[in-house]
């Protein structure tokens, strides 16, 4: 399943890397919540939370990292984020009028087992 990852780099700069998640790889998770609204700190430049995968149900955003690159997460693309140090990223929709989501938040030390395109 195609994913892109967000990261940071050793001065804090988020980046990001596509790639993909390997079918029937067990992870690890502490919980999941669902989410369609949208929290003040998300609407503006933010870094992730936690570690924390965000699977799209409904919506089409334009994603931007720190250093101004932008990359779009849509229905059928993981988002793993693990740009948790920093200036973190800023989001836009840019399709649709809401995003509806999930977060999975993984056992922090597990591995997310991406593989870099």
């Amino acid at each position: 399943m195609k994913a892109i990852r967000l990261l940071n780099d050793d001065l804090g700069n988020s980046y990001f890397e596509k790639g993909t998640l390997p079918e029937y790889h067990k992870i690890e998770v502490e919980y999941f919540n669902i989410q369609t609204k949208i929290e003040a700190y998300q609407q503006h430049q933010h870094t992730a939370p936690r570690y924390q995968f965000v699977v799209t149900l409904k919506g089409k955003l334009e994603f931007t990292t720190s250093e101004g690159n932008t990359f779009i997460i849509e229905p059928g693309i993981i988002l793993i984020a693990k740009d948790t140090e920093g200036e973190g990223h800023s989001w836009r929709i840019i399709e649709g009028d809401h995003w509806e989501r999930i977060y999975i938040v993984p056992t922090q030390n597990d591995l997310d087992h991406f593989i870099i395109d």
